[in-house]
């Protein structure tokens, strides 16, 4: 009998059992359904906005001379609607931990869309030169805010296994926007006037802020922590001091006493904030992120590539516009082949990381770097656009290979909690690096130059208009020799983040 009951058993559990694997099958796959349903949704949240606030900062270059006309305003006067956004994302960059931890994620990137959208409108309606550069800085402020939350969405939101592929989106729509942004621009500002510059926001503010409300899930790390008053202060004065320095120094002189004033401050503000954020118990930032040396590491190397980057953005619209005399609209479509190639490039990088892990990709694109960098390094008075197109194209291979994996390595080394403060900390050294570089390579560029054309023209008091041009090329060429030498300083740190298959496997999977 009990053998009967036995075999009448392990019967009914074989009939049964092929409808269980079914109902198992169908409910794995629903799980995966919602799982990728969540991510493509988060993703199309990320990517609204942060494509919104570095658009808005590539295309307002190109309507220099529309402004100065239009308000009757300087140049030195102009450039702070560039300068100014620039200190704006640079100074709110450090808090974006904070609040991000106290409000959530979700509450800041919302805030921040809105006032980005609401000073974009106020930038429309602007009454006179003054008026838009204090609605600009104002954007510049939340956009500040914008860049290092949706990265840091990223690791809050995202499972583990997808976040380099998410990284990889996120960068696309990094790229994307100053690929199209120069030539948009021009666009816009010449059918439609520069106030059409601030309209674009409008609408993609709008849906971002409806997207963000849908798709990303509320989620509070802290309720509880103390605003550190002091720390703040001191990150403002030494961030805003720094980034002032670096960004005019070259037209004050790096010597002149409002230079070295500011760097002074800058200093000063940044080794009592460092001090103060290290013994404090609720610190504004946390810098013991530092203590994963694979995120030093790699921020380390995403500094050089981030200065690689604005050597050739800084240099090759100066060889062009002012040695070749091309027009801007043809600066930007020898521009755009490489940044639409480094855009594309973005999805299929964080599908490879997956297999082959960060170092072969950083290595690869570094090389990259290094090969072009020298190669332009090499460039005359009669090079063709296609070359220079073919040579920033290899470059931006280069920089669309290392970017999302370097970024990723250091990122992934850091717990979720502090997911936010990594991501503030980052985006707030990579801000200053650019203000660096671009400071430091256009006063590199006037003095050797200048060097140059004393040389050519043997004493004489007279130089002629080849002159002062063979005397920049050749300026030209030893800026970029010294970001080729940067580039390969990037090399040897590059095997510091190197990691077994096995080690990028489990990183994936916890």
């Amino acid at each position: 009998m009990i053998q009967l009951n036995k075999l009448i058993v392990s019967y009914n559990y074989k009939q049964i059992n092929p409808f269980i694997k079914v109902e198992e099958k169908v409910n794995i796959r629903a799980a995966r359904s919602s799982s990728n349903s969540s991510f493509w949704l988060i993703i199309m949240a990320i990517f609204f906005g942060n494509f919104m606030s570095i658009l808005s900062s590539t295309t307002i270059n190109v309507a220099f001379p529309i402004f100065m006309t239009d308000f009757h305003a300087e140049i030195s006067t102009v450039q702070w609607l560039i300068t100014g956004f620039l200190l704006a994302t640079g100074v709110v960059a450090p808090t974006v931990g904070y609040f991000g931890d106290k409000w959530s994620y979700k509450r800041l990137y919302v805030f921040a869309l809105s006032g980005f959208t609401l000073f974009s409108g106020l930038c429309v309606i602007a009454w006179n030169i003054e008026s838009l550069i204090v609605f600009r800085i104002l954007q510049g402020v939340f956009s500040g805010l914008i860049i290092p939350t949706t990265m840091t969405m990223i690791y809050q939101f995202i499972e583990k296994d997808k976040q380099a592929f998410a990284l990889s989106l996120w960068s696309l729509s990094s790229m994307l926007a100053p690929a199209f942004g120069p030539t948009l621009g021009g666009w816009l500002t010449e059918y439609f006037g520069w106030r059409s510059l601030f309209i674009l926001n409008l609408p993609i503010g709008l849906i971002a802020i409806a997207v963000a409300l849908k798709c990303i899930p509320f989620q509070r790390i802290s309720q509880s922590k103390i605003f550190d008053l002091r720390g703040f202060i001191t990150v403002l004065v030494s961030s805003s001091s720094l980034i002032l320095a670096f960004s005019q120094g070259n037209s004050w002189g790096w010597t002149s006493g409002k230079t070295l004033m500011f760097l002074a401050a800058g200093m000063l503000a940044l080794v009592y904030f460092i001090r103060r954020e290290l013994s404090v118990k609720e610190p504004l930032l946390n810098l013991r992120v530092f203590q994963k040396k694979r995120y030093t590491y790699s921020l380390i190397v995403n500094c050089i590539i981030t200065a690689s980057l604005y050597s050739g953005t800084f240099l090759i619209p100066i060889y062009l516009q002012d040695i070749q005399h091309s027009t801007a609209l043809d600066t930007a479509l020898v521009l755009l082949p490489g940044s639409l190639v480094m855009a594309l490039l973005s999805p299929v990088v964080g599908k490879l990381y997956t297999r082959v892990g960060p170092f072969w990709l950083i290595l690869s694109g570094i090389m990259l770097l290094v090969i072009s960098t020298w190669e332009l390094s090499h460039i005359t008075l009669v090079a063709t656009h296609l070359y220079v197109a073919a040579w920033m194209t290899f470059r931006y291979v280069g920089i669309a290979l290392a970017f999302m994996p370097v970024t990723n390595a250091g990122m992934s080394a850091i717990p979720k909690e502090n997911s936010g403060h990594a991501s503030s900390v980052m985006n707030w050294v990579r801000q200053a690096t650019g203000a660096l570089s671009i400071g430091i390579f256009s006063s590199v560029l006037a003095a050797r130059s200048l060097t140059h054309q004393k040389e050519l023209s043997e004493g004489s008091a007279a130089v002629t208009q080849l002159v002062k041009s063979q005397g920049m090329i050749l300026g030209v060429q030893d800026v970029f020799m010294i970001a080729t030498i940067i580039c390969v300083l990037a090399v040897p740190l590059t095997f510091l983040l190197r990691e077994s298959r096995k080690e990028v496997r489990k990183e994936v999977i916890s």
